[in-house]
């Protein structure tokens, strides 16, 4: 690892940087790491909210979102391995520009693509590009700057990271509004071109290792066939379950065997990708499952909510957007009070088990809307969603690693980065399973019950019909328009009531969170 004043943080050949004082450059460079790590949060949440346009769009069903999160996964996995043998051979500069360079293409080729199998070939290479930046800029706060300045560092990337979590929505609501869905895909592109700018101009060469080979692709592609078929089982087990139960566990069986292969090969060899003997330090590791928690939880509920607001309860597009954003803004202006009142807590534990609590009883609020609940209903959930992100994932961010430096510190991140993803994809994938299986089954019976009360369903045909008849239309058009109508009422039902079951399964995830949160005792 180099230090900071082996490795500077400036092209001092650049003649109008002279012209900035040294903590102005500094600051460049700060702002430069944050819009880096943000290019993926904007492009990730993005994508997750206008996923039913995008992957309705390449004419696919919902349990191919699935699929499609698992290709970014996968490539972002396999880029976040190779993350340190890269960095040290190339140096940060050209490292970082060509991801950004290749996160790039994989945009463009997503924003063209009209098929599933182009979608997933193109997340994938955008996976390969993102999984480069938040890994490599948060080692670089630690690595280009002293310790007495990595503080500013690390709050203006912090707040780099809400600040497009806080746009993303809205912004994808806005581009779809007003344009089609592949929008979404160009919306990134102008902030990933000014990153990838900044980082050839901004950040440092390092002396290329020539004498390291680097990682053997052996264990990368083990590790990558284990996840996949792990995402394989996941998004085929309503198929499968029950018509081919001996395929679905043969699937799951060789994919713990592939993952569990790797992490015993990693554990054994020499020089391994992931350095697992060095994080065996017991806070981190209850760091990392507080981590996985926290990631399960938010990235199925932000899967769910667009869903939910949009096609459950009616709202218009733009207005699901701001309020996912709104949500985004509590979460913002929460880190602000956060790091007023941080120092005077001594104990984060319960700020952190509250902040659980908070998402259980948002996610329970949730469920309880009835089907015409407004904008205005939404709004003290929307407040704890937001409040759960400050209250949970900063002060486990500043615990966790607490007690790593050095290159500790790098490995303990890459490997949290590794977890994020693999959480983010098992809930895209949870969440696309749960909500088709149970709106499936609701659907199923609600459709049985129209056929139990006759009477009723006529009695409601009638009225519809007289009223389509007294806007013009015949008695077989009305008919036909009516039986329409009324299957639209049923799906609509169908998609409220799973949408408020899978809030339930979140609210659930939150306690058993809580409890687990109060119950150790590393992180305090």
């Amino acid at each position: 690892m180099k230090t900071a004043s082996a490795l500077q943080p400036l092209r001092l050949g650049l003649r109008w940087l002279r012209l900035l004082s040294h903590r102005q450059r500094q600051t460049l460079v700060m702002l430069l790491l944050a819009l880096a790590t943000s290019v993926e949060f904007l492009e990730n949440i993005m994508f997750v909210f206008a996923s039913s346009h995008i992957v309705g769009g390449v004419d696919a069903d919902p349990r191919s979102f699935a699929l499609v999160q698992a290709a970014y996964a996968v490539g972002s996995m396999l880029m976040i391995l190779k993350q340190q043998w890269l960095a040290q051979r190339f140096g940060y500069r050209y490292y970082l520009t060509g991801a950004l360079l290749i996160f790039m293409a994989g945009t463009l080729a997503a924003a063209t693509s009209y098929s599933l199998p182009q979608l997933v070939a193109a997340r994938f290479v955008q996976g390969v590009g993102g999984g480069a930046l938040f890994t490599s800029c948060r080692i670089l706060v630690n690595v280009m700057f002293a310790p007495a300045d990595r503080p500013r560092a690390s709050r203006i990337f912090m707040l780099g990271i809400f600040m497009a979590s806080a746009l993303a929505p809205a912004m994808a609501a806005e581009l779809i509004e007003h344009g089609v869905w592949q929008d979404v895909f160009y919306g990134v592109l102008p902030f990933a071109a000014l990153a990838a700018l900044g980082a050839w101009l901004l950040l440092p060469d390092a002396e290329p290792c020539q004498d390291d080979p680097g990682p053997a692709l052996g264990p990368l592609l083990l590790f990558g066939a284990a996840v996949v078929s792990l995402q394989a089982a996941m998004t085929e087990a309503r198929f499968d379950i029950f018509s081919h139960p001996l395929r679905l566990a043969l699937i799951c069986t060789l994919g713990i065997g592939l993952l569990m292969g790797f992490l015993w090969q990693q554990w054994h060899h020499s020089t391994p990708v992931l350095h697992l003997r060095a994080l065996r330090n017991p806070v981190y590791l209850t760091g990392l499952a507080m981590y996985f928690v926290y990631y399960l939880i938010s990235n199925l509920s932000g899967y769910v909510f667009p869903i939910y607001a949009e096609q459950a309860l009616g709202l218009p597009l733009a207005t699901t957007g701001w309020l996912n954003t709104f949500a985004a803004t509590v979460s913002l202006a929460g880190i602000f009070i956060y790091l007023r009142f941080a120092p005077h807590l001594p104990r984060k534990k319960p700020l952190m088990a509250s902040g659980l609590l908070l998402m259980a009883a948002a996610a329970w609020w949730f469920s309880l809307m009835p089907p015409n609940a407004g904008p205005a209903a939404l709004a003290w959930g929307l407040i704890g969603k937001g409040l759960f992100g400050v209250m949970v994932i900063i002060p486990i961010a500043g615990l966790t690693f607490r007690s790593l430096a050095g290159d500790d510190f790098a490995h303990g991140y890459r490997s949290k980065n590794l977890l994020r993803q693999i959480a983010a994809s098992f809930a895209s994938a949870l969440g696309a399973v749960l909500l088709q299986n149970r709106q499936f089954a609701v659907h199923t019976s609600l459709t049985g019950a129209l056929g139990q009360h006759p009477a009723q369903t006529q009695q409601w045909m009638d009225i519809t019909q007289a009223v389509l008849g007294a806007r013009g239309l015949d008695a077989i058009h009305a008919h036909r328009v009516a039986l329409v109508q009324l299957a639209g009422l049923v799906d609509t039902q169908a998609r409220l009531i799973a949408c408020e079951d899978l809030y339930r399964l979140i609210a659930m995830l939150a306690l058993t969170g809580a409890v687990f949160m109060l119950a150790q005792r590393r992180l305090d």
